[in-house]
């Protein structure tokens, strides 16, 4: 596979990028200086992180690379604006109820993975199989982020023309599985939460970066910025777009096809997000090696609220190139020769516009996000891997024998994230309308509606059962599949005639879409319908009880 540089990306953006990459590993040595004691040193950190860098590991594993590429990608479209921000309501609501309710539950139960709550409430059976559901939901997920991450990495590598290549993006995901692998190996979740400090120093120094960056090569004052902005008819380089004011922040619409409308929002991203830092070990388990509860909740608060005006900053990056790409009127003859696609629009500025430096901060900016969610989410699947499953069918073993099966699992879970991440390849292919952002958060809901819908029946009611448990993560994954325009491509591809109403030949996900209303839901939407069935299911089962190790 011949390799060519990407335009734009000289010695001294490779110099910067080498500078961050060498301070990752020299971080990642000194911060892994101790040979962690056994697995639960390995996973846990002897339960002594401080609160703060706690939050900052949580912030660096929530703004994965879909945050640093998709968001900008939401405001720069023509009808984008900035009603992504109103998600963070639904945040706000979940962190608070995961601050005060599940994380004290955690650390009263003295877990060292949140699902071993599963196993005194429901039983050994329930608690594998949340364990298993959470090990799939993540390999989507963090898979999804691989796929992306290596977008940017392929251009760079083998240039903007091979960026979208299969062998070339499977090239790129080769090389970040393997980064990823070999510094997640060093020192377990202590070295991952520390170094992610560092991953989130530079992630902000990047944005703030792009942010001046842009707004020095855009010759018009901030007044005649905000009034093209909010003008509800906008006239860009490719003629006039009608539609509401892209410093939109609340859309009150009651179109279900809205994924960032405020329905939504205090709904679907509500259940979302109360998944993702209540369910989900990758976020849990940072809040779990904080000293106490108190400190724990403390953590998620802050990364969440520090995570809002972060997200502002991409949001105000994809407005400022909106401006400078699309607006003639006021770029003038410092107007661009060129356009480039809607989804490429950030990196194609960095690589084309960014002086020497410029270019390779922004690009450490952007590995630091990928970086950081890959290692966290690799670690968490270890810590469930081990505790939940290996050691309880193998007793009696060393400390050190848990240690080093702790770091195959690493390795293996790496390679499994790359392979699916192969697989989003083909994936976003069949369904190229859809946003980067769109498609990094919609998978997080097969495995999430069930886990959420499972934790909220164990934790506020007395009812269900390991049956009724399991049963319900079956439920929310098979409604989330139900609900994919693509499942039903597949099967009406398959299947000629199968599907009533569908289109008889050259099926596509529009014409499903036309045909089956359901399947135009947003994403937000299918955490919803999923998790209420999947409750429904858990908490039809008989009670089972059990004893607390506190009680």
């Amino acid at each position: 596979m011949p390799t060519t540089l990407a335009a734009g990306f000289g010695t001294l953006d490779w110099v910067v990028v080498g500078g961050y990459l060498l301070l990752l590993l020299l971080s990642g040595i000194y911060f892994a200086r101790k040979e962690p004691e056994g697995s639960q040193e390995y996973f846990l950190a002897g339960r002594r992180m401080p609160a703060w860098a706690v939050a900052c590991s949580i912030l660096a594993s929530t703004l994965s690379v879909a945050t640093f590429i998709g968001v900008p990608e939401t405001t720069y479209a023509d009808a984008g604006n900035l009603t992504y921000l109103s998600t963070n309501i639904g945040g706000l609501l979940a962190i608070l109820i995961v601050a005060y309710v599940f994380i004290p539950r955690f650390f009263r139960e003295n877990v060292t993975t949140v699902y071993e709550l599963l196993d005194r409430r429901f039983g050994h059976h329930a608690k594998r199989a949340a364990s298993a559901a959470f090990m799939l939901g993540r390999v989507f997920a963090s898979g999804a982020r691989v796929y992306i991450a290596a977008i940017p990495l392929a251009m760079i590598l083998f240039g903007p023309e091979n960026a979208k290549e299969p062998a070339y993006l499977i090239g790129a995901i080769t090389v970040l599985s393997i980064v990823a692998i070999l510094y997640t190996l060093v020192g377990g979740i202590a070295s991952v939460i520390y170094t992610d400090v560092i991953q989130t120093v530079v992630l902000l120094g990047a944005i703030l970066a792009g942010v001046i960056m842009l707004w020095l090569r855009i010759p018009a004052s901030a007044s005649d910025i905000i009034s093209t902005l909010s003008a509800p008819t906008l006239q860009t380089a490719a003629g006039a777009v009608t539609g509401a004011s892209k410093l939109t922040i609340l859309d009150f619409s009651l179109d279900l096809s809205k994924g960032f409308a405020l329905p939504a929002a205090l709904t679907g991203f509500t259940l979302l997000n109360l998944a993702a830092y209540g369910t989900d070990h990758d976020m849990a388990q940072r809040m779990l090696t904080c000293k106490n509860a108190v400190q724990g909740g403390r953590s998620a608060i802050a990364a969440i609220c520090m995570g809002i005006p972060v997200v502002l900053l991409f949001l105000v990056i994809g407005l400022l190139l909106f401006v400078f790409y699309k607006s003639p009127q006021l770029m003038g003859d410092a107007a661009p020769g060129y356009q480039p696609a809607d989804k490429d629009v950030l990196l194609t500025f960095v690589m084309r516009e960014f002086p020497g430096g410029l270019s390779g901060l922004m690009v450490a900016g952007l590995f630091a996000v990928g970086l950081g969610s890959l290692n966290s989410a690799i670690n968490a699947m270890a810590a469930t891997f081990v505790k939940d499953f290996y050691i309880p069918f193998n007793p009696g073993k060393s400390e050190s024998h848990f240690l080093s099966v702790s770091r195959w699992a690493v390795a293996g879970w790496g390679i499994l994230l790359g392979g699916f991440a192969i697989l989003c390849i083909y994936w976003v292919r069949s369904n190229p309308k859809t946003t980067l952002l769109d498609f990094a958060l919609g998978v997080m809901a097969f495995a999430y509606s069930g886990l959420l819908a499972v934790f909220l029946c164990a934790i506020f009611t007395r009812r269900g059962n390991g049956t009724s448990a399991i049963a319900a993560l079956v439920t929310g994954f098979v409604v989330v599949v139900l609900l994919q325009p693509v499942f039903w491509l597949g099967l009406a591809s398959a299947f000629p005639g199968l599907i009533p109403n569908a289109p008889a030949t050259g099926h596509t996900v529009a014409s499903l879409k036309a045909a089956f209303p359901m399947l135009q839901l947003a994403f937000p939407w299918h955490m919803v319908i999923g998790t209420v069935l999947a409750f429904a299911v858990c908490f039809s089962g008989s009670p089972r009880s059990y004893a607390s190790p506190q009680a």
